[in-house]
């Protein structure tokens, strides 16, 4: 059984996959000091709970952490006696071109994205990612990853917004019923929500000008669903799309070797 890592700023998902679908995911919160232990023993009580045996084989992580790596690393070999494969690392193979300026280091969740996407949608895509920061990223007809466009993410906006304005408060992310509001909530609410919309829509009609033809638009992360109900512009939600590629990078890999 393969176990899928993806590490982000804020959240780390571990998701166990049996070579032909996803068997259970969990989600836990990115520590840098979080021991290989603390790991497992984490990760035992939810694969036990949801009646899974832990006989993990394979391990592939994706961090944009360096930091988390190596108790990870340690985790795999310790607890499952394998090697993990670390996507960047020189000896893994992405499958995919990697069309950027030299020198240019690409986010690791931002080219497994692209592997996932390409794979089940074809080229001339935007993958909207929404993380800690909001990334739009652009796949080329034949699957490279061509570049792309970083924005602050939606909680990084609005953690700003209330540490910026002291009579500000913190709010949720919503859908708001009017664009404008009548109170300091509905307004902060509207500006983020109406905002952001703005946004995506702005970015992706702009990068479809650029490249002088169409695009198919891919919303992923946890927020996508909230956004897609205030716009069109998406063609699939696809929240599953980090771990599907590497899912498949891990793949490709095994074959080769």
């Amino acid at each position: 059984m393969l176990l899928a890592i993806d590490v982000g700023n804020t959240n780390c998902v571990f998701a166990l996959h049996d070579g032909v679908r996803e068997l259970a995911s969990f989600r836990c919160r990115t520590e840098h000091a979080r021991t290989a232990d603390e790991y497992f023993v984490w990760l035992e009580q939810l694969i036990r709970h949801q009646d899974l045996p832990l006989d993990i084989s394979d391990v592939i992580i994706s961090s944009v952490v360096p930091q988390v790596v190596f108790n990870l690393r340690v985790l795999s070999d310790k607890y499952f006696h394998t090697r993990p494969m670390v996507v960047g690392k020189p000896e893994v193979a992405l499958g995919i071109p990697v069309r950027v300026d030299a020198d240019t280091q690409v986010g690791a969740d931002r080219l497994v994205n692209t592997v996932g996407a390409y794979d089940r949608y074809g080229g001339d895509l935007v993958v909207v990612d929404f993380g800690t920061a909001t990334t739009f990223d652009v796949v080329d007809s034949d699957g490279a990853y061509i570049g792309g466009v970083i924005a602050p993410g939606v909680n990084l906006s609005l953690k700003a917004l209330s540490q910026a304005a002291a009579a500000l408060p913190h709010i949720d992310v919503t859908r708001p019923e009017h664009v404008v509001g009548t109170n300091t909530r509905a307004c902060m609410q509207s500006g983020v929500f109406w905002g952001y919309i703005s946004l995506i829509e702005g970015i992706c009609a702009r990068i479809a000008d650029e490249r002088d033809r169409p695009m198919k638009v891919i919303g992923t992360g946890g927020l996508s669903t909230l956004f897609d109900q205030g716009t069109d512009v998406f063609d699939h939600i696809d929240t599953h799309l980090t771990i599907h590629g590497l899912v498949l990078i891990h793949a490709r890999n095994k074959e080769e070797n």
